[in-house]
């Protein structure tokens, strides 16, 4: 079973989020992640500091500057992520002027990192009833997170990025979540300009992908999938002859795992 634990984030002396984490795992890049991708540490500047207590479960993300943390807050929207995820209403008027990158995705790439990430053990494959989201660059997989919420595994990668100086534009976001309008806006925060699943579409989340030119690729499974927004950045260069199509046991085990 997947070890679940409550992990309390502050800003300085605010509390901001108690989230339910995945057994402790990356609680920094979590801390870090959760404020950007809500747009509070809107200057993008690193924090002063990040103190974790494994005891108290507990992380404080330090800087020097003020933050509109409580104004934000008052234009909070719900969600649809997992244990009441959320969104800041100013991300919503943010995806009206964002411009992403005009980066290809190659079909090969994903090909490639369909079969790398759904053969590669996990978590998410043995157990199920938890998310995992990959960033990836080309057909290589750089840095893989898991978490109960797939809004805290997103906000994990975020942190990760952030804290390692690792750049947005030429990057991929796969999930094995559902495609809704929290992980869409998350993903157009990051700077990211396509994101990938091997799940379903919600319609909000491709309304808000088409709006803010983000290539969202959904159903993705063996030979085929489905892109709903942005295909202009798709390079069909794919062989499909030379693609295997997920066996049975493949897509018995991954489909266990999304129903969980």
């Amino acid at each position: 079973m997947v070890n679940e634990r409550p992990l309390t984030i502050y800003l300085n002396s605010q509390e901001i989020v108690t989230a339910a984490d995945h057994r402790g795992d990356r609680p920094v890049e979590l801390a870090v992640g959760y404020p950007l991708n809500q747009n509070v540490l809107a200057d993008r500047r690193p924090p002063d500091g990040v103190d974790y207590d494994a005891d108290l479960e507990v992380v404080v993300v330090r800087t020097d500057r003020s933050t509109d943390y409580e104004a934000k807050l008052k234009k909070k929207i719900r969600t649809s992520g997992c244990a009441v995820g959320t969104a800041f209403g100013d991300l919503m008027e943010k995806i009206e002027g964002v411009t992403l990158p005009e980066t290809e995705v190659r079909t090969s790439w994903l090909y490639a990192l369909s079969k790398r990430i759904n053969t590669t053990p996990s978590l998410y494959l043995e157990a199920g009833a938890i998310h995992g989201c990959v960033l990836c660059c080309g057909d290589r997989p750089l840095v893989y997170m898991e978490d109960v919420g797939r809004h805290n595994a997103v906000d994990k990668i975020a942190g990760w990025m952030f804290l390692n100086g690792v750049p947005a534009a030429d990057k991929l976001f796969y999930t094995t979540g559902r495609l809704t309008s929290e992980m869409v806006i998350k993903t157009v925060q990051m700077g990211i300009p396509a994101l990938v699943s091997r799940s379903g579409f919600t319609a909000w989340g491709v309304d808000l992908a088409r709006q803010a030119g983000l290539t969202l690729i959904g159903r993705m499974k063996g030979k085929r999938f489905v892109v709903l927004a942005g295909e202009h950045r798709l390079v069909w260069d794919a062989d499909l002859s030379r693609v295997e199509d997920e066996d049975g046991r493949s897509r018995r085990k991954a489909s266990a795992a999304e129903d969980a």
